[in-house]
Order: structure tokens, then sequence, then C-alpha cells
């Protein structure tokens, strides 16, 4: 059965059809409709576990921002034994006699550590890594994504001045192919000065004015004190990284809460290992003990 005729079923009016499938499922365009709907309905049971976990939200965002997550992992390269550098690009990818990747040479490593090569079995890697050390056939353009950080002196109008929010606009309400994606932050996440709030709003790009693409997000931020405006590309691998061990993820997408990238962890964990990520058996959190 389809998502769509399982909605049928329970003659949902097309608002409500796009809160389950945008706002609560998390899908970025209408082609969920299609897919069989055993799948939207472990997406809606996923958001509804997670309300209540932490806080009344279904999602948690780190303190200082997104610059927690590599700070987690530094801390976890460490304990186990591993190097973690930031801005360190790729700028020369060697390979053995079978075409697999055996090594690379980075200046920026060279310069703080001395060390010409650093030998590896494999690469995990971004597309930004693969296009500096000249590995362009690993990558393919497949479109643009256009993003603006906004700096406000209130809260988005009309979230009762929460600290905090999350908006998704679906396509059938802007007449877009996808959605445009609206994420606010403030000084509660200590990542600006108390008075001024962040907001984040971002989107695929489907003319050739990709700011004015952004306008119904703006409609809902109000009032602007400064923005900053990027169009980039969106890239994806070519192959599956299984002939020379250099597996590259694809470009972040424009979604405000990070489902796809999760989705890329656990699918370049399978790529890499041959099996399913197995969560079930994880220690338990402080708060659970």
């Amino acid at each position: 059965m389809s998502c769509a005729q399982l909605l049928k079923k329970f003659e949902l009016e097309p608002n409500t059809i796009d809160f389950i499938g945008h706002a609560v499922a998390l899908y970025s365009n209408d082609l969920f409709l299609d897919k069989p709907a055993i799948q939207t309905i472990e997406k809606i049971k996923l958001y509804m576990d997670s309300i209540g976990r932490y806080g009344d939200s279904p999602f948690i965002y780190p303190i200082y921002g997104l610059g927690g997550i590599p700070e987690g992992f530094s801390r976890m390269a460490a304990v186990n034994g591993g190097t973690f550098m930031l801005n360190a690009d790729l700028d020369e990818v060697l390979f053995d006699g079978d075409g697999k990747v055996c090594g690379l040479k980075s200046e920026k490593v060279k310069e703080l550590m001395g060390i010409e090569q650093i030998n590896c079995k494999m690469i995990i890697a971004d597309p930004s890594y693969a296009l500096k050390a000249k590995l362009s056939n690993k990558v393919k353009s497949i479109g643009k994504i256009v993003r603006c950080i906004c700096i406000l002196n209130h809260p988005i109008p009309n979230t009762k001045n929460l600290p905090s929010v999350q908006v998704i606009i679906p396509q059938r309400q802007t007449g877009r192919k996808n959605d445009i994606y609206v994420m606010m932050v403030s000084d509660v996440h200590n990542v600006c000065k108390k008075g001024f709030f962040i907001a984040i709003l971002s989107t695929n790009v489907e003319t050739n004015n990709p700011e004015k693409e952004l306008e119904p997000a703006f409609e809902i931020v109000g009032p602007v004190l400064e923005k900053f405006i990027t169009v980039s590309d969106v890239y994806v691998p070519t192959d599956d990284g299984s002939k020379d061990n250099i597996f590259i993820s694809s470009s972040f997408d424009p979604q405000s809460h990070f489902e796809g990238e999760t989705q890329q962890v656990l699918n370049a964990y399978k790529k890499i290992t041959g099996k399913d990520l197995d969560l079930t058996n994880l220690p338990l959190d402080q708060d659970d003990q």
C-alpha cells in the first residue's frame, strides 16, 4: 500500500497531509506519497518517540552551535588514538598497484606535524575534499542550494516568543518542487548575544533568482538586521567507493533537521562494513541509569 492510498483511506485534507509528510515525517517533497506507507509510518513513529526525550521538542541542538559536533568527534578520536585536525585539505591521494587508496598528502599536515605522507586503507570524505584532491570523477553536481543567515533583534513572529524554532514550508503551499526551511537559534544556545537571534533559511534552487525563492521564509522571519546569502553546488558520489576504498558522501542538503545527513551516515557504514549499523545495544544514557 502506498502512502497516498493510506492517507486517502482516512480522508485527510491537503494541509493535514502536508503537516504529516513534511513537518512530522520530514520529507522534503511529495514523492513520499508514491512510496510504501510503512516508510512514512516508521518516520512518524521516530518523531513521536523523540517528543519528550530531551525536553518538549523532538529535536536537539548543540550548545555553542554545530561546532559541538566536530568537538565531540575530536574527543572520540583522542580516546581511540586518532588525530583530529581542522582545515586540513587532501592535496593528493596515493594509490597502490591494484588501484586501492594507500595514502594521502596534505600540506597542512606537513606544516604542523612534519609528516610527508599519511598511510591509510580507506578515505571517508565529503565532496569538497574530493574536488580539492583532484578526484572530480568521484562526484557530480545535481543542482544548487541557497542559504541565508539572518541576524534578528526579535524572535520569529507568531511563535510565542520561543528562543528556538524550526519552520518547514511545504512545497505545495508555495507552488514549488521543494520545501523551504527556517531554523532559528538564540542566546540560549550560546551562539549570539542576548537580545539577538540567528535565523537560517534554505531551499533547493529552482530558478535563476535564488534569493527571491526564499521570500516566503523572509515573510515569516520578519525584519532582518543583516543577512548573508550563499549559493552552493550539490554534489553526489558517482560510485559506492568499493573499487578504490574512497567513500564520498553527498553534499549537505537544505534540510534544517539533518535527517538526510543521519541517513548518509547509516548508508556509509553499510557501504564500508557490509552490514547495517546496530543501535539496539548502546550503553544507557546517564539520565537512564
